[in-house]
């Protein structure tokens, strides 16, 4: 079992109920090995968390730019929040390490892994949420997830990617982009597509997302990040 008391050290938050930390981290695939576990799977947490991080990252890009319109706005809550932003997010707090897992399901690699870890930091929220209240959450959220937004902004990551890609490829291959859902997984309340992205009959990039729109967003920031497109 991992130390989960390290990791409440990592983020600088102490927990009054550890159960609700561990439910995080919790796969609903280790449930099936462990019949007799007394904490959750992790589902019910990703969903309130979902819900903490939107109402948060909206809150803070509101009163951050009050000059920006809604659509520019809504440019930099996808670029926050996308599943590429979150798994990058997960990984830089080792959430992985402390995920608990059946022995069957494949951890480091792949489509699936990214995901996990996505939906297992939003279960870190809504537990936060639930143990220590709003402000201890959104503090979380702050240190983890606002702090992109000055590097997104001088990227320019918040522009429309596909647009990028459609342009490029129009221009130097002659060719319009394709997107082929790959699979669909995951819960009714919290699906998981990915998608690839073809030139021609080249598959150029994958991207994994809530919906079919914004895995084709992450498939395209992939391509635009693995050929160094711009």
């Amino acid at each position: 079992m991992p130390d989960f008391s390290s990791f409440t050290k990592k983020i600088g938050i102490s927990f009054n109920n550890l159960d609700l930390l561990v439910e995080a981290f919790t796969h609903r695939s280790y449930l099936n090995e462990h019949p007799d576990y007394t904490v959750n799977h992790n589902e019910r947490l990703e969903f309130l968390g979902d819900a903490v991080l939107d109402l948060a990252v909206t809150d803070f890009l509101f009163k951050k730019f009050p000059a920006k319109s809604e659509g520019e706005l809504t440019r930099y809550y996808s670029a926050l929040v996308n599943s590429k932003s979150l798994t990058e997010s997960a990984e830089m707090l080792n959430i992985d390490d402390f995920i608990l897992l059946s022995k069957g399901e494949p951890k480091n690699v792949g489509p699936a892994r990214k995901k996990r870890l996505e939906n297992t930091l939003e279960a870190i929220i809504g537990a936060i949420y639930l143990d220590s209240g709003y402000a201890a959450a959104e503090t979380f959220i702050a240190k983890n997830i606002y702090n992109k937004i000055d590097t997104i902004i001088a990227t320019r990551s918040h522009h429309d990617a596909k647009s990028r890609v459609q342009e490029i490829v129009q221009k130097e291959k002659n060719l319009t982009p394709k997107y082929k859902v790959l699979s669909e997984e995951g819960p009714v309340h919290a699906p998981s597509f990915t998608v690839a992205l073809f030139v021609g009959e080249k598959e150029i990039a994958q991207g994994t997302g809530k919906t079919k729109q914004e895995a084709e967003q992450v498939a395209a920031e992939n391509a635009l990040s693995t050929l160094k497109w711009s």
